[in-house]
């Protein structure tokens, strides 16, 4: 048996299993950042709108902080001790803000001239004919 068969015997196999997943996350995160680096920055952000710009650099700050917690974990400080805790909080205040801006965007707008024609019409217009028999339909109520 060798001394790497003797120290797997050692660890419970949950450790084994987040080991392996986080394995796993960090190969995507790999295959993410070769896609994102074949485009040159620029070229990127001229592709996008002011919006989508903001979101891409939100994600890539709070990835690259969040990084930095998962190292600062593994060099055994303690990250919610450090200031990289603020600094993703206040990342993610700042992408709330942008989903506050994404949804006014993507609310329905409301057509005031629509809205004006649309109430306009639905509004019952007396011609002479109703205007008569409301007359005396109103007329009869009284006397009765």
């Amino acid at each position: 048996m060798s001394e790497d068969d003797s120290n797997m015997e050692e660890y419970p196999t949950e450790i084994h299993d987040y080991l392996a997943a986080f394995e796993k996350s960090l190969g995507s995160v790999d295959e993410m950042l070769k896609i994102m680096m074949s485009v040159s920055r620029s070229e990127l952000l001229q592709k996008l709108d002011p919006l989508e710009q903001a979101k891409l650099d939100l994600v890539s700050v709070y990835t690259l902080n969040s990084m930095f917690w998962v190292y600062l974990a593994t060099q055994g400080i303690n990250p919610k001790e450090h200031p990289v805790k603020q600094e993703l909080e206040r990342i993610r205040m700042y992408m709330n803000k942008v989903k506050e801006i994404a949804d006014k965007k993507k609310a329905s707008k409301l057509d005031k001239g629509a809205a004006s024609r649309f109430v306009k019409n639905a509004l019952w217009e007396p011609n002479a004919e109703n205007e008569h028999t409301s007359k005396t339909h109103a007329k009869g109520k009284k006397r009765q």
